[in-house]
């Protein structure tokens, strides 16, 4: 078979963030413009004695989309000292995906399945519990399971592990692109015929003090501490920095041929992927929106398509001034008149609007709205859109959701360092 040929479709996902603890959780919260943005409930960020459930006046940023209630499933509970919070909430919507794929993993041979996991931090709630425990109780009490917890590749080996996957497993870490690059690059592996079967996706869970602490001080959160809800506004004039969250997707991808070979439900096909760098800054992006331009504009060369062809964007939008205005120039400067307000025919949304920005997990987050949009033909909102900013001039899907037939969406995620990705996903036909 000549490479890159195999069509890539998606027969499974899983989701766990603070909308949902599962997929169609999270979906019904993103397709009901409802927020999961709230005050940090962390006692790391609480004075010594003081009641629970507050935080200490020393942070300038006081919420954060946490996932709330949950208690990990996939691995019992006297076994979760072994694993960082990232893992847990990896693990967690890996065994959603596969259990809603109704793929048996035991079945065929193994070294034809593979994982692909994106992380833009890991298990950096272990590095910060650790160096706690160096600091006030000495070096011979730090946990032995620090290292295999603390490492960004741990959701990737420990995927591998619970569903004995032998075929080509890496994990990415290219900080907010992270997830993009996993799903991008386990399609490849698909399309060139080094596997059948992927779980692909990303995990992250770094709402923690020094992650908090660290991106308050170089001025990238937003501070409107007395209305949480409101705080993450892409593409909104009063827009002041993202909202740090927490939460994992993961997605079964399979060759058509198998897929089909299974009688499986094919939810969506994956079409096309890209990836760019700025070379611009570590982490501003570059102002026209350059390095999002070339992700985009290859992606549409990787799936065969024309700018035309795409019907709406999950954008990145992180609610920052400079991030926002970059991508959005870059979607102008690529679709031109197709994009354009007041009827142009793509349209544009943020779902992190809702959900917030879990970093390295973003991306995978986000392609639960992009393969509903493509299923249900049901487009997630931009919430708290209240006076979009008169420069962008694009149709923005504001603050409910939209019913419209949809066939192609791109999917953008952008990560510090100038690491961009667009993914196309596409209404699967046989």
């Amino acid at each position: 078979m000549p490479r890159l040929t195999r069509r890539v479709v998606v027969t499974g996902f899983g989701g766990l963030t603070n909308l949902g603890h599962t997929a169609p959780a999270t979906w019904e919260g993103m397709r009901e413009g409802r927020s999961g943005i709230g005050p940090i409930d962390h006692s790391a960020f609480r004075d010594e004695g003081q009641a629970e459930g507050a935080i200490s006046d020393q942070w300038a940023v006081k919420f954060a989309g946490q996932v709330r209630g949950w208690t990990p499933r996939a691995v019992e509970k006297r076994e979760h000292k072994r694993f960082d919070r990232a893992a847990l909430l990896g693990l967690d919507a890996a065994l959603e995906a596969v259990e809603h794929s109704g793929w048996d993993h035991n079945a065929g041979d193994p070294a034809r399945h593979g994982v692909i996991i994106g992380s833009g931090i890991g298990g950096i709630r272990t590095i910060e519990e650790s160096y706690h425990t160096l600091l006030h109780r000495g070096p011979s009490r730090i946990s032995p399971f620090t290292v295999p917890r603390l490492m960004v590749n741990a959701t990737t080996g420990n995927i591998s592990i619970r569903f004995n996957l032998q075929g080509p497993a890496t994990a990415h870490s290219t900080a907010c692109a992270s997830s993009g690059h996993a799903i991008g690059d386990a399609a490849n592996a698909i399309r060139l015929g080094l596997a059948d079967v992927m779980v692909a996706g990303g995990a992250e869970a770094a709402v923690t003090p020094l992650c908090v602490g660290a991106f308050t001080t170089m001025k990238a959160l937003s501070t409107r501490n007395d209305d949480p809800q409101a705080a993450s506004r892409p593409f909104d004039t009063g827009r002041d920095g993202f909202v740090l969250s927490e939460g994992a997707a993961m997605f079964i991808l399979e060759s058509e041929e198998h897929a089909k070979a299974r009688g499986a439900t094919i939810y969506a096909e994956v079409v096309g992927f890209a990836n760019s760098a700025d070379a611009h800054h570590i982490a501003a992006p570059e102002p026209e929106g350059r390095g999002a331009f070339n992700a985009m504009k290859w992606a549409l060369r990787d799936a065969e398509l024309d700018a035309n062809d795409i019907d709406h964007i999950n954008a990145h939008g992180t609610s920052t001034p400079l991030g926002d205005r970059a991508e959005l120039l870059a979607v102008k400067k690529i679709f031109g008149d197709h994009a354009k307000a007041g009827g142009g025919g793509l349209s544009v949304t943020s779902t992190k609007s809702m959900h917030g920005h879990a970093l390295g997990a973003s991306g995978a987050v986000e392609m639960i709205a992009c393969i509903h949009a493509v299923r249900e033909g049901v487009l997630a909102p931009t919430i708290n859109l209240d006076e979009p900013d008169a420069d962008f001039d694009v149709d923005i899907v504001a603050n409910e959701a939209r019913q419209t037939p949809v066939k192609t969406v791109m999917n953008n995620t952008f990560g510090f360092g100038g690491h961009n990705v667009s993914l196309i996903v596409a209404r699967y036909e046989s």
